[in-house]
Order: C-alpha cells, then structure tokens, then sequence
C-alpha cells in the first residue's frame, strides 16, 4: 500500500460522522455561545458560535446544525477550550468544546426562540 492510498483511506475514515451515532443533534449541540464578541460576529460576518459534545467532530456537528435549524453551513471550524487553573482567581474555567459555524449571507439561525 503505497502512502497515497493510505492518505485516501485516512481522509475517508475522518469524514464519517462519529457521536451522531451515539448521541442525538441535541446531545451534540449543547449550547449557543452569546457574548458580545458573537453577537457582532453574527451581525458583520455571520459566524455562530456554540458549546459543542467533547466526542462531536466537524461532520457531527454539521449533521446537527442541518437537522435543527435547517441551514447549510459553509464552513466548521473546532476550537478545544483550555481547562484555566486557579492562580490568583476565585474561579475555574473548565475545558471545553467551541464550534464557529459560518452561513451563507443570506441565512440566519433564530438563536432567541
């Protein structure tokens, strides 16, 4: 097997949707991110940002995002959140998953419902 063919076998296994085999759209999509820094994403640039399954994968999520609020998005991109210690702070960050879901200019999710 040459190492072409291993890439091509590689790029076939990565693009299947893992955890929407396991969880539901809901389980995968666990929350929209609201700050003032998305909020004006979603204005200019059309990004939506939400907390994501830590099993969920690009394909998982765009299987989600279809499902629910029925667009199709352009571009996933996937974002692990560090965990924060307590160095000089009275709270703890804990370790995420972030997904930045870019639309056509023409679509928008209802995230007040």
């Amino acid at each position: 097997m040459t190492f072409k063919d291993i890439l091509i076998k590689r790029a076939k296994k990565s693009v299947s949707a893992k955890a929407i085999k396991k969880f539901t759209p809901f389980d995968i999509i666990l929350a929209p991110m609201v700050t003032e820094k998305t909020y004006k994403q979603q204005e200019s640039v059309n990004k939506y940002f939400f907390k994501v399954n830590k099993d969920a994968n690009k394909n998982d999520v765009k299987e989600a995002i279809v499902y629910l609020y029925k667009v199709t998005p352009l571009k996933i991109n996937i974002v692990n959140v560090a965990f924060k210690w307590r160095n000089q702070r009275k709270l703890v960050r804990k370790a995420y998953k972030k997904a930045v879901v870019t639309l056509n200019k023409k679509d928008k999710i209802e995230i007040w419902a």
